[in-house]
C-alpha cells in the first residue's frame, strides 16, 4: 500500500494519486521550489535542490576484507543489479558500490524510487502496533533494561537481527538514535537501511569550531548524554558506537548528539567506563581546550576505576556543572533534556538495581541519583542537579483558510514580533518578547470576520503600549503581563466588539462575536488566555501532545459540575459556546489564564476548531505535530500539510493555525 504524506490514507499500490486528498504518489515535492520531481530523480530540475528521499545503506559480509576467499568476487556481494539495491529495484545507488571496509562493511546512500510505500520492515511493526489492545503488547514493550525479552519476539516477527537493536530503542532513543527504515538478508548478507545523517557535522568538528567554541557547560552536557546512550546500549553489546568519533555527530540548532548508526562491540571484548574515560581524554586532547582541574580529575578517576557505576559517573558531571551555576540561579531544567524517557523506560542500573526515579513529566524535576560510597563529591545531602534554561531559536509560521464549505472566511489572526539577538563565543542567545493571537468569528457573513478583527487588533494595541513598547529587562528580569492584565486586554477586546453591536443595534443572533486564543512569550516564560473553544497546544518529546485550554462550552460546563463526559456530550446543546467575546458586556466575560515555562524544546499550535474538531490533532499529532519539533522540518510546510488535513476532515468549516518552534538549552550566562 502507498501511505499519502499528506492525509495518512493508506491507497493501493497501483494508484497514481491519493483517492483520498488528490496528492500525487508518484513525485516528490521540493522542498525549495515545491516543484514536483519524479521519485527516481535525486534533484529537482528546477532549482536542483535535494528533492529526493534517501537513506544510509549498511551491507555487512559478516567478516573483515582481510578474510575475503580470493575466489569471491566482490562485485557479488551487492543485492540487486542493474544499479539498484534490490531486486525490486527500489533503493538505487547513488553512487559506486564502495570497497569493503575492514569491519567486512559496504556504506553508502541510496535513493528511495518509492518513498510512499511501506517497507516490509515497517508493515511488520506497524502490524505489530495495531494488534495491540487496551495497553502495549508485552512481546514489544521494554520491560527490562537487557535484549533477553526483545530477541525473541522479534524473532518471531522475523525482523533481522541487525535491525532489532534499532527497533527495540527507538522509540526511546529517537532522534539521538537513526530512524530505521528496511532490513534484509541477501546472499550471506545483512542489509540495512537508516536515516541519512551524512549531512550532519561531527562531534569534534562543533566542538573545536573556533567561532562556536562550545562552552564546558555545553561540553560536559555532551558527555552527559554520552553517559545515558552508554547505559542504554550495554544490553545490546553496542556501546562501541559511542567509541567511535566518526560516528558522534551533532545537531547544530539545537546542539545535540546524534548517532549516524550502531556498532557492535568487537567479538570477545568487554567494553567497560575504562573505555569510555579513555575516549573522553582523546576527545578533550584533541580539542586542545584547557581543562579545569574538577574536569581532569574527573576524567581521570573514569579512566582509572575510580568511578565504578554510571550513577558514580552521572552525579559527578551533575556535580562539576553544579558548581559552574550562579548561586541565585532558580532551578528549572535537569541537565539531561533527552535521555530521562530512557532511564524511566528501564528504571534499572547497569548492575540491575532499580533507580528512584522522581516523575518525568514534572516540570523542572531530574533523576535522583544513589550516591557511591567511595565517590568524595557524593554524598546523602546532594540535592538533585538542574539548570535553568534559555531561548535560543525561535520560529513561528501562521496560516488561515476559508475551508471547503464555507465562502468567506471568518477566522482572523496576528503576529507580533519583537527578538533580540546576541552572539558570543559562549553561544548563540534571544531575548524574545511575542505576541500571538487567533480568533473565530461568528456572526455571519460580514460580522463574524469583523469581530476577529478588532478583537487581534485591540488586544495587539493593548500590549503594544503595555508591555512591548518598554525596552527588554535584563537578564533573569521577567516582565511578562501578570494575570490582572492579561484579563484586562482580553476584556478591552470584548468591550470594543460589545460597542460595536450596541451602536448598531444588533440583537439576538444578529451579535456578532468572536472566540480567542492568545499566547505571549518573553524569553522562556509564556501566558495564556483564552475565552471560547478556540485552542492551544503543546507538544514535548517527553509528554506528547497536550491541550492546554479547556473549551468554553456547555459539555465542558457540565464536566467541572461532576457530570460523566458521555452524559455531558450526549445533551443536543454540548458544543454551544458560554463564553465568547462581543455578545455581552464585561461581567459576561471570565478568560482563563494561566502560565508556563519553555523548560524543554516545545512545539505551540493555536488553532481555531476547523483544525481541532472530530480529536483530529489527537488522532494525527505523530505524523503531523511531532515532526514539526525538528529543526530540519520546514515549520511554514507543516503548517499547510496541517491545514490540508483538516480540509480533509473538517472542511465544513474555516481553519486557522500558528505554530511556534520554541528550541532551549541550559544557561550560560554565568560563562559571558
Amino acid at each position: 500500500m502507498l501511505v499519502c504524506p499528506h492525509c495518512q490514507f493508506e491507497n493501493p499500490t497501483a494508484n497514481k494519486f491519493c483517492q483520498k486528498c488528490g496528492t500525487s504518489l508518484v513525485q516528490n515535492t521540493c522542498p525549495e521550489c515545491s516543484s514536483l520531481v519524479p521519485f527516481d530523480q535525486m534533484n529537482c530540475q528546477v532549482c536542483n535542490a535535494i528533492a529526493g528521499v534517501t537513506w544510509w545503506a549498511i551491507l555487512s559480509t559478516h567478516y573483515p576484507a582481510a578474510e575475503l576467499a580470493p575466489s569471491k568476487d566482490t562485485a557479488a556481494l551487492a543485492t540487486g543489479s542493474n544499479g539498484y539495491l534490490d531486486l525490486q529495484q527500489r533503493y538505487e545507488l547513488t553512487d559506486a558500490l564502495p570497497a569493503v571496509d575492514e569491519l567486512g562493511e559496504r556504506q553508502l546512500q541510496v535513493l528511495d524510487c518509492q518513498p510512499f510505500q511501506l517497507s516490509l520492515l515497517e508493515a511488520l511493526v506497524l502490524q505489530q502496533d495495531s494488534d495491540e489492545t487496551g495497553s502495549q503488547n508485552p512481546a514489544l514493550e521494554f520491560a527490562t533494561p537487557g535484549a533477553e525479552g526483545w530477541t525473541d519476539s522479534m524473532n518471531a516477527l522475523a525482523i533481522p537481527e541487525v535491525a532489532q537493536p534499532y527497533v527495540a530503542l527507538n522509540r526511546d532513543l529517537y532522534p539521538v538514535l537513526p530512524a530505521i527504515h528496511n532490513a534484509w538478508k541477501w546472499n550471506d548478507q545483512d542489509v540495512l537501511l537508516l536515516e541519512d545523517r551524512s549531512h550532519f557535522p561531527l562531534l569534534m568538528d562543533v566542538w573545536c569550531d573556533q567561532e562556536r567554541f562550545p562552552s564546558l557547560l555545553q561540553v560536559l552536557q555532551w558527555l552527559y548524554e554520552m553517559t545515558e546512550l552508554w547505559h542504554a546500549l550495554e544490553p545490546w553489546q553496542c556501546q562501541q558506537s559511542v567509541l567511535i568519533s566518526s560516528n558522534l555527530r551533532a545537531d547544530v540548532e539545537d546542539d545535540t548528539l546524534l548517532l549516524q548508526r550502531l556498532y557492535p562491540n568487537p567479538p570477545g571484548q568487554i567494553l567497560t567506563l575504562h573505555h569510555l574515560g579513555k575516549h573522553w581524554q582523546a576527545m578533550f586532547a584533541e580539542s586542545q581546550r584547557t581543562q579545569l582541574e574538577p574536569v581532569s580529575q574527573f576524567l581521570a578517576d573514569v579512566e582509572d576505576g575510580t568511578l565504578k557505576t554510571v550513577n558514580a559517573v552521572r552525579s559527578r558531571i551533575e556535580a562539576i556543572a553544579d558548581s559552574l551555576q550562579p548561586d541565585a540561579c532558580p532551578p528549572t531544567q535537569p541537565l539531561e533534556p533527552f535521555i530521562s524517557s530512557v532511564a524511566v523506560a528501564s528504571n534499572l542500573d547497569v548492575n540491575g538495581t532499580a533507580n528512584q526515579l522522581t516523575d518525568p513529566v514534572s516540570d523542572g524535576m531530574a533523576v535522583t541519583l544513589p550516591p557511591e560510597d567511595d565517590d568524595p563529591l557524593d554524598n546523602d545531602d546532594m540535592p538533585t542537579i538542574v539548570l535553568p534554561m534559555q531561548l535560543f531559536n525561535l520560529e513561528e509560521v501562521g496560516r488561515t483558510d476559508v475551508g471547503r464549505q464555507r465562502d468567506h472566511n471568518e477566522d482572523y489572526f496576528g503576529l507580533d514580533i519583537q527578538v533580540s539577538k546576541l552572539e558570543s563565543p559562549s553561544g548563540k542567545t534571544i531575548h524574545a518578547r511575542n505576541l500571538y493571537i487567533l480568533c473565530d468569528g461568528m456572526g455571519g457573513h460580514a460580522s463574524g470576520e469583523v469581530a476577529s478583527a478588532l478583537a487581534v487588533d485591540t488586544i495587539r494595541k493593548y500590549f503594544k503600549e503595555k508591555w512591548q513598547d518598554s525596552p527588554f529587562p535584563s537578564a533573569g528580569i521577567n516582565d511578562l503581563p501578570n494575570v490582572a492584565m492579561m484579563t484586562e486586554a482580553v476584556l478591552s477586546a470584548n468591550k470594543a466588539i460589545y460597542d460595536v453591536n450596541q451602536e448598531n443595534a444588533c440583537s439576538g443572533s444578529g451579535r456578532m462575536g468572536t472566540t480567542l486564543v492568545v499566547v505571549l512569550i518573553q524569553d522562556t516564560e509564556v501566558a495564556v488566555a483564552h475565552v471560547g473553544d478556540s485552542r492551544l497546544y503543546r507538544y514535548t518529546r517527553k509528554r506528547g501532545l497536550e491541550q492546554v485550554t479547556v473549551d468554553h462550552e456547555v459539555g465542558q460546563r457540565e464536566i467541572q459540575r461532576g457530570v460523566d463526559p458521555d452524559v455531558a456530550y450526549s445533551r443536543p446543546d454540548a458544543y454551544q459556546l458560554t463564553q465568547a467575546l462581543g455578545p455581552r458586556d464585561e461581567p459576561f466575560v471570565k478568560p482563563d489564564v494561566q502560565f508556563f515555562e519553555l523548560n524543554e524544546d516545545m512545539i505551540l499550535l493555536l488553532c481555531s476548531d476547523g483544525l481541532s474538531d472530530n480529536d483530529l490533532l489527537e488522532n494525527h499529532w505523530e505524523t503531523h505535530v511531532q515532526p514539526l519539533l525538528s529543526s530540519q522540518t520546514n515549520l511554514d510546510k507543516g503548517v499547510g500539510e496541517l491545514i490540508e488535513l483538516a480540509n480533509s476532515y473538517n472542511g465544513h468549516d474555516n481553519i486557522s493555525a500558528i505554530a511556534i518552534r520554541a528550541k532551549v538549552r541550559p544557561s550560560l550566562e554565568h560563562l559571558r
